[in-house]
């Protein structure tokens, strides 16, 4: 197995769970090249447009704090190995693997679906998640701007809404952002993984470098829009000696709320990792599997609600402990995301606001 330049994973097979046939071959490659030169290392990136009926999600987990999201992209041209999400390409017959992050979708009809949404009269707000399954400013935003067009609508209705990406494409939209944080209307969290742009060209090839996530949290402080850094995933022996500095930098710049979250490898995933670590860490490829599986109770992944985000045991105690003298020395807090429902003002279809 060798590494896919520019991605994540390093191969295509499909998931067992539905029976799906094993692909070892991108679909987009052709066959008579693959025949006459062997197959392709370069996975050429694809998008459908995609056209659902609702773009609204509710949820009754009780290990998110929040209950609705909207997601303007499936699959993520990221490439994250660590993604939680890649599971979801395998419902629709393509790989959690080199598919996830090459055979995209996108919703170009979002925010008309979710002004629809919101005019529905036993509609009733609370805040709406982005960036909760695929990033919202992967690099198809570029292109699409649904995420925009979702936060323009969010802004025009007064519904608050909240942020999570890995990418410095959220600046584009700065103005907008600004504008929401005046009311009381958003919350940005950006990930960062680790401060070493090698690792994480490794982990997350088509993401924001370390050092651009970091001038975006701290033009985003500047600019007054709420925001916190979460040090996410925390990969034992990969990522975790990060954690301070991580932390450090963020309040250098003014960032003052923090979370992490440990890794989590459900279904497709686990394997898929364990191949990258294989590929780029095999001296230590063991030590990780055993780390995570002493911290999930003795196996790959924890899927059960109520602690499926609650790693347990040695390690994930050193963790915690460590992310709490931390952020107690550096004056950071956790992130408290109250924002104002109070500005709703409901939508008619025709895109006028209701006086009630």
């Amino acid at each position: 197995m060798n590494a896919v330049k520019g991605r994540g994973a390093t191969s295509s097979a499909a998931s067992s769970r539905f029976n799906l046939p094993a692909r070892e071959t991108d679909g987009d490659w052709l066959d008579m090249a693959e025949t006459v030169d062997g197959p392709s290392r370069h996975p050429a990136t694809t998008v459908t447009e995609e056209h659902p009926r609702s773009i609204l999600s509710f949820n009754a987990s009780p290990d998110v704090p929040f209950d609705r999201s909207v997601n303007a992209y499936r699959g993520c041209e990221h490439g994250c190995i660590y993604c939680f999400a890649r599971p979801t390409h395998a419902y629709h017959d393509l790989s959690p693997g080199l598919d996830f992050e090459t055979k995209l979708y996108a919703k170009p009809t979002a925010a008309r679906l979710l002004r629809e949404t919101l005019a529905k009269p036993g509609y009733k707000p609370a805040p709406i998640a982005m960036g909760t399954n695929t990033d919202p400013y992967q690099p198809i935003e570029r292109r699409y701007r649904i995420t925009r067009e979702v936060l323009e609508l969010c802004l025009e209705v007064g519904h608050p809404v909240t942020i999570t990406t890995k990418s410095d494409r959220v600046l584009h939209d700065i103005g907008l952002l600004s504008q929401l944080a005046a009311r009381n209307l958003v919350h940005v969290g950006i990930s960062v993984t680790s401060l070493d742009p090698v690792l994480s060209q490794k982990l997350e090839p088509r993401a924001a470098s370390p050092a651009k996530r970091m001038a975006a949290l701290e033009r985003l402080a500047g600019e007054g829009v709420p925001v916190h850094v979460s040090v996410a995933p925390v990969i034992p022996s990969i990522t975790d000696s990060f954690m301070e500095a991580i932390l450090e930098e963020a309040a250098a710049r003014e960032v003052r709320c923090a979370t992490w979250i440990i890794v989590r490898l459900p279904h497709e995933v686990a394997p898929l990792f364990r191949e990258w670590l294989d590929v780029h860490f095999p001296d230590r490829a063991a030590k990780v599997m055993a780390t995570i599986r002493s911290i999930r109770g003795g196996r790959d992944n924890d899927p059960n609600f109520g602690t499926r985000m609650k790693p347990e045991g040695v390690w994930a105690d050193l963790l915690r402990r460590r992310f709490r003298v931390a952020t107690a020395r550096l004056g950071m807090t956790g992130p408290s995301v109250a924002l104002d429902c109070s500005q709703f003002r409901r939508p008619s279809r025709d895109g006028q606001l209701s006086l009630l």
